[in-house]
C-alpha cells in the first residue's frame, strides 16, 4: 500500500481528500503545517506528498526546498492563487505538478496515480510495454511515457503530467489539428470543467520549457479559433 502525505492547514480538505485517497487504496498521513510534516518525514518518508503552498510555521515552498535536499519523491502542489507566480516557482524548485483549488478529487487521484507510475518506471518497475506507452520519436522529439521523460534534440525537458499529456496528444499525429475540447479531454477528467484559457496557459508554459532547450522551437502551431497541431522539425 503506497503512502501519501497530505499537508494542508484546511481541515476540511485534509478530511475529504484523505477519505477519497483511502477509498482508492492508499495509506494517508495528514499534517496541518509544513514543519509537522518535515518532522514526521525524518522518521518515515512517504511515497509522495501533496502540499498546500500557504501554511503556518512552514509553507509548502519551504517544505519542498527541504525535501529536495534529501529525496526526489513526487510532489504535487495545491494552490488557490489565480496568478502563476507560485506555480511556476514551485515547478522550478522541483514540484512535479500542481492542482488549483477548488479541485476535483478525481482529478487529484489521477494526477497522483500518474506520478506514482512514473516513479515506478524510474525505479525500474516499468510493467508491460504496449503501443500506448512505448517510446515515441517525432523528428527532434523523443518521449518515453513509462519514465515520463522528454528529450528535444537530445536535451532533457522537465514537464508536468499535464504538459506531458498535451505534448503526447499533439505529437502522436503530426500535422493533425487538435481542438481545445479534445485537449481538455486528454488532460482532464470529463467531469472537470476547465475553460479554453486553461489549455492555452498549459501550451504557453509547454512552449516556454521547450524553448529553454532550443530557442528556435516552433513545433507546436496555433490555429486561431481552432486549436493546435504538432509539426515535425
Amino acid at each position: 500500500m503506497q503512502k501519501i502525505a497530505l499537508v494542508d492547514d484546511d481541515r476540511n480538505i485534509l478530511t475529504s481528500v484523505s477519505m477519497t485517497l483511502e477509498a482508492e487504496g492508499f495509506e494517508v498521513e495528514t499534517y496541518n503545517d509544513g514543519q509537522a510534516a518535515l518532522d514526521a518525514f525524518t522518521k518515515s518518508m512517504p511515497d509522495m506528498a501533496v502540499l498546500d503552498i500557504k501554511m503556518p510555521r512552514m509553507d509548502g515552498m519551504d517544505l519542498l526546498q527541504r525535501l529536495r535536499q534529501k529525496t526526489s519523491m513526487p510532489v504535487i502542489f495545491l494552490t488557490s492563487k489565480d496568478d502563476e507566480i507560485d506555480e511556476v516557482l514551485g515547478l522550478r524548485m522541483g514540484a512535479d505538478d500542481y492542482v488549483k483549488k477548488p479541485f476535483s478529487q478525481r482529478l487529484l487521484v489521477e494526477r497522483i496515480r500518474a506520478l506514482l507510475r512514473r516513479q515506478d518506471a524510474l525505479s525500474g518497475d516499468v510493467g508491460e510495454v504496449t503501443e500506448e506507452n512505448k517510446i515515441m520519436v517525432r523528428g527532434n522529439l523523443t518521449m518515453d511515457p513509462l519514465r515520463h521523460a522528454v528529450k528535444w534534440k537530445g536535451n532533457d525537458v522537465s514537464l508536468t503530467v499535464t504538459e506531458f499529456l498535451l505534448l503526447q496528444a499533439l505529437a502522436q499525429r503530426p500535422g493533425f489539428v487538435k481542438s481545445r475540447d479534445q485537449l481538455m479531454d486528454v488532460a482532464y477528467d470529463d467531469q472537470v470543467y476547465v475553460d479554453d484559457r486553461t489549455i492555452d496557459s498549459h501550451i504557453k508554459r509547454l512552449r516556454k520549457k521547450m524553448r529553454q532547450a532550443d530557442d528556435d522551437f516552433g513545433a507546436i502551431e496555433t490555429l486561431y479559433g481552432i486549436g493546435y497541431r504538432y509539426n515535425e522539425e
